[in-house]
Formats: C-alpha cells, structure tokens, sequence
C-alpha cells in the first residue's frame, strides 16, 4: 500500500535515494559593525578603483601629460609629438626610458622612495612643459589650470 506523500519527501522510492535534500535554518543577517574579523574575512566588497594608469597633470596647448599607473609602478610622461633634442637630454637626466610599446617615456616607483619620484616628477613635467611651451612660442599667460 503506497504511503501518503508529504512536500518535504520524494514521489518515488528512486527519488530518495538520488536526491537529499538539506534543510538549513535562515540566517539572520548581522549587521556589519557587530561582526567579528573571522566572519567578515569571506565578505567580498565592491570596491570602485580608479583608472589606472591616472592622469595628473595634462598641458593640451604643448601636447603633454603625466600619468601614473599603480599597477605598473611607474611615472610616465606622453608627447603628442617628438620633443626637441633638449627636453630628451632632460628626461634621460632625471632616469626615464623610452617604452616603444606605449609610446611614452617611463620612471619606476619603488616603495622606498615613492613620495619622492612623484614629487620629482611633477617638477620634471614642469620643467618639460616649459621647454616646450618656448619651443613651440606659448606665451606663459595662455596657460589652461588642469
């Protein structure tokens, strides 16, 4: 004689053997200034990054902007074209090196002296939007803020 079904078993005696079926109790949820560090370890958030690499400082009129990529670890400095002999010598001096692949000239930022390189840098971009601005006859009182 067939038994009566009951929502929480299984039609047919192969059903109960192929299928388990677990009941766990709802958890509630706990708010997250309550939880301790070993359950909040699990818990993914949604972080919003920032571009990589950034931009810190463009010049549109001398055709000339410095980035940083945190993921690369490098301060870079793009032209949109071929600068002068002089501002080469100059970016060579303060340790940058031509990256063919990017099409812009690169300086790693270690650890140890990264406020540093960045302090540099900006000085270097600077110095370089200066030389370019003479070179090309922009009057120092066209500057754009970026």
């Amino acid at each position: 004689m067939p038994r009566k079904r009951t929502p929480s078993q299984p039609s047919t005696e192969t059903e109960s053997a192929t299928t388990t079926a677990t009941i766990e109790p709802p958890v509630a949820e706990i708010p997250e200034q309550q939880q301790s560090f070993a359950e909040r370890v699990g818990q993914k958030k949604q972080w919003v990054s920032a571009p990589d690499p950034f931009g810190i400082a463009s010049d549109n009129l001398a055709g000339v902007r410095l980035f940083e990529s945190r993921q690369d670890r490098v301060m870079a400095i793009k032209f949109d074209e071929k600068p002068g002999p002089a501002v080469l010598d100059k970016l060579k001096e303060a340790g940058y090196r031509w990256n063919p692949a990017d099409k812009i000239w690169v300086h790693p930022v270690r650890s140890e002296a990264a406020r540093t390189t960045r302090i540099d840098a900006e000085r270097l971009y600077q110095e370089v939007r200066t030389m370019i601005r003479q070179e090309k006859g922009i009057e120092a009182g066209q500057e754009i803020p970026f």
